[in-house]
């Protein structure tokens, strides 16, 4: 009975030297253990005995009193470490785990040993470890990881985080909050629906401001789950932002044109067209919007007869190749007649990046306007080319605007053809070397150049040939002036006879 006694002394004495020497020295600290597990401490240890808790550090349970066996532990670690075992024997197979925190930014692991029977759980921070960089510097892809300037992390077959790099952890942060679960994934829609291996766009709105975050998301398929790679593209979204607004903005200026706009890109597609173009073109909107390409735009132009009929299709083929060879440089200019009576005036011009812009105008009251100016300009020179005084008019500038055949026939050409006008000075000039001196070329120089208290004056000329004359001055409307010289000598004109029925 005294041999049982002894022995079980012995073997209780043995215990509790088994268990000083696997539990740590006490070390206490002000600084919290972990990510966001509540008031624990570093260098905390725990034995297990299967799954059940039968030792501890003296400060292992600050923070972790609900803590009664394995799954408990397990419970509030995992948030932490998500790789933490479920159950004892992951670590009995294994021997020695360590698990990393999710956070690779802290320098703070998880040690389980598996120690003849019973399962010692260690909670290190990086000074209880010989080189808190042996990891990394062991395992140089995994420490490129961690460092890449943007998001990476792995989410296991239940889609939640089990890895992350710092990037993610810091936009985790500026998304959610200091506090945040790293666990929960921050991109919900990641593995779910998603080609692996392909961009898909992605956007998370943030705490801290209104803006959303844009992203290209990749996945791509993992033993464990999925990993997940994020790029930043907040400047592509902006500028492709101010790009469509400013498009908006242009389109809506367009919209209120009256002319027709046609912007083909650098691939020969029609990329914008106003409301002007449908009216002036007739084509149908349904064409435009399907983004027709140049030659089939062209060829439909054809077929609705806004063009000019070409007399030979192949030849015309090869004119709109030149056309666009032409609107490249900004050198294509044409006005085209159509059978319909209207007249365009179409011009190409060159746009960045290789896009071309064609302009129609409907110019067929201007030029419509024009042709009866003319006409009408043409009857006037007619009648006065009928009359038998030499008449010159003036414009309010004191420039020669148009004589008739008489003034031409006895002063000579006037030469007015030239790139500058006749002024009164040189026409008074020439009538004074062929008239006998007379001071009326001045009084017509003053009279031409006076604005108010005009009438009609005239005086007497006589020609170094001996011819008379009479120079009659008359004001017209808007400042010019007519000057008419009637030959004093000159054979009346004969009666006109009425020729009875």
């Amino acid at each position: 009975m005294v041999e049982w006694i002894i022995l079980a002394a012995i073997s209780l004495v043995s215990g509790s030297l088994a268990v000083q020497w696997l539990l740590p020295r006490r070390r206490l600290t002000g600084d919290n253990f972990g990510l966001s597990a509540p008031a624990t401490l570093f260098n905390a240890v725990f034995l297990f005995d299967g799954s059940r808790l039968i030792s501890h550090s003296d400060i292992a349970l600050e923070g972790f009193e609900t803590v009664r066996d394995w799954a408990d532990l397990c419970r509030l670690l995992q948030r932490d470490f998500p790789t933490f075992p479920e159950t004892p024997d992951h670590v009995r197979r294994a021997g020695t785990l360590v698990i990393p925190a999710i956070d690779c930014t802290i320098e703070r692991d998880v040690l389980c040993e598996w120690i003849d029977g019973i399962v010692r759980v260690q909670l290190r921070d990086s000074i209880d470890r010989p080189n808190p960089t042996q990891r990394n510097a062991q395992d140089p892809i995994r420490l490129a990881m961690e460092q890449a300037p943007y998001p990476v992390w792995l989410l296991d077959h239940q889609s939640n985080v089990r890895w992350c790099n710092a990037a993610y952890v810091s936009l985790v942060r500026k998304v959610r909050g200091q506090d945040a679960d790293l666990t929960a994934p921050l991109f919900s829609d990641a593995g779910r629906d998603m080609r692996l291996g392909a961009k898909t766009r992605i956007s998370i709105s943030s705490v801290e401001s209104e803006n959303k975050l844009w992203f290209d998301l990749t996945v791509v398929e993992h033993p464990e789950g999925h990993l997940c790679y994020a790029v930043d593209i907040n400047a592509i979204v902006a500028a492709e932002t101010t790009q469509r607004k400013f498009v908006q903005t242009m389109t809506k200026t367009f919209a209120q044109l009256s002319i027709g706009l046609a912007i083909f890109d650098r691939n020969r597609q029609l990329a914008l067209f106003n409301p002007a173009l449908i009216d002036l073109t007739t084509l149908p909107p349904d064409f435009l919007s399907c983004r027709p390409s140049l030659s089939s735009f062209f060829d439909r132009l054809r077929d609705q007869h806004m063009m000019p009929e070409p007399k030979n299709y192949r030849s015309w083929r090869s004119q709109m190749n030149d056309l666009l060879e032409a609107a490249k440089d900004g050198n294509y200019q044409e006005t085209w007649s159509l059978p319909s009576g209207s007249v365009y005036s179409v011009s190409g011009r060159p746009h960045p990046d290789g896009a071309v812009a064609f302009l129609f105008e409907d110019i067929t009251a201007e030029i419509t306007l024009t042709r009866r100016f003319r006409s009408e300009m043409d009857l006037m020179q007619s009648v006065l080319d009928k009359l038998a005084d030499a008449i010159a008019v003036f414009g309010d500038d004191g420039t020669l605007a148009f004589t008739n055949r008489a003034y031409k026939k006895l002063w000579g050409d006037t030469g007015e053809v030239g790139f500058k006008p006749d002024s009164v000075l040189d026409m008074t000039r020439t009538w004074q070397e062929q008239c006998a001196a007379t001071p009326i070329f001045g009084e017509i120089r003053d009279f031409v150049e006076m604005r108010d208290n005009r009438t009609d004056w005239s005086s007497d000329l006589r020609l170094r040939n001996g011819t008379n004359l009479t120079c009659i001055v008359s004001p017209m409307q808007n400042g010019a002036t007519i000057v008419r010289f009637t030959m004093v000598d000159a054979p009346k004109a004969l009666p006109i006879q009425k020729i009875s029925a």
